[in-house]
């Protein structure tokens, strides 16, 4: 039986989330109804909840939240591909042909009509097999895999991933998915870095240990300019402040690739003799629809590698969504925090 009703979580401003109930949506012919059943909490939803701003892409008196795992309860007469309780993921931007919610889909409501569904653009099928606490981190991988397949990740390399937080760890493990010989996430957070540890990767905090020294004790080093580099090749910027631009060019050799993943609000300074006499490559947060990242994505899942499901450390009912992106924001006491529908 349709429920009347449903609850949305609103955005009102810094601090201020309300949760409504709005009327059950009806399915048309070419329509959609899924219920979102667990939804992370990603950065943008925190920095518009303690900052609020344009780039955040999340807008006031609106519904957000994009990193959903939803299943599908209703199915207009021309949607094909898909059937009643199976696993989909809202393609954010594409179901609801509006590049203004790519970060905010709706997924802190527990009910979202999808206009002109089509199977493989608006909604993405997830193997209902899969663990939901593994599959809610799809999203984020998607963001973490086009940073790292940017920096074209051969056997045998060494990386460096700045940040634990779930885009550093994601890329970290597709790192190594891609088959890096050996990853080291940097962060202050011992909590993160417990996880990150956890998965099989060296860690370095640089308030207890030296960075360099970890770098070369791990990587090994090698001749640069104008001093000893460590031996990895890859960098993955997950933080998105100056110290970590200072900290790639103390540690990368000549060759070497960085992907700025992390977004970047204050100037960060790079000395242009070091990058020409190492020939540095410095890329993006990568390209790839959401989509065409799918497979692989899912293959790695599969392989049950790694353990996904415990990176999800805390749930929250909708109703307590301010007290959950408050946690989140704390990187000593929460890894991925999500809004539970179940």
């Amino acid at each position: 039986m349709k429920p009347e009703t449903y609850k949305a979580a609103l955005f009102r401003g810094v601090g201020n989330v309300d949760v409504v109930d709005l009327p059950y949506p009806e399915c048309g012919e070419d329509e959609a109804i899924v219920r979102n059943v667990l939804t992370g909490i990603c950065g943008s939803d925190i920095f518009a909840f303690t900052k609020h701003g344009p780039e955040s892409r999340i807008w006031i008196d609106e519904e957000f939240g994009h990193e959903a795992i939803s299943e599908v309860v209703e199915l207009g007469r021309n949607v094909t591909g898909l059937k009643v309780g199976d696993r989909v993921f809202v393609n954010q931007d594409k179901a609801f042909r509006d590049p203004r919610r790519v970060s905010a889909t709706g997924g802190f409501s527990n009910y979202l009509r999808i206009p002109q569904c089509e199977v493989g653009y608006s909604l993405l099928p997830i193997d209902n097999d899969l663990p939901l606490r593994a599959a809610v981190l799809f999203e984020p991988f998607v963001i973490s895999t086009r940073g790292v397949k940017g920096l074209t990740p051969r056997q045998g390399d060494g990386a460096v991933v700045f940040g634990a937080g779930i885009i550093g760890i994601t890329s970290a493990v597709m790192l190594d998915w891609y088959g890096c010989e050996k990853v080291m996430v940097v962060d202050y957070s011992e909590y993160r870095l417990d996880n990150a540890r956890r998965l099989g990767f060296e860690t370095c905090n640089p308030s207890q240990e030296d960075l360099k020294k970890k770098a070369f004790a791990v990587f090994g080093k090698q001749r640069g300019y104008p001093a000893e580099k460590c031996g990895a090749r890859l960098f993955v910027d997950c933080v998105g402040i100056p110290s970590i631009i200072d900290n790639f060019a103390m540690l990368a050799p000549p060759q070497a690739e960085i992907s700025i993943v992390g977004v970047h609000k204050a100037p960060a300074t790079l000395n242009f003799t070091e990058v020409a006499f190492n020939n540095w490559h410095i890329h993006g947060c990568g390209s790839g629809a959401t989509e065409d990242l799918l497979p692989e994505i899912l293959a790695m899942m599969r392989s049950g590698k790694y353990d996904l499901a415990s990176l999800v450390t805390h749930e929250f009912p909708v109703d307590r969504i301010e007290d959950a992106i408050r946690l989140a924001a704390n990187p000593n006491e929460a890894q991925k925090v999500c809004i539970s529908f179940s």
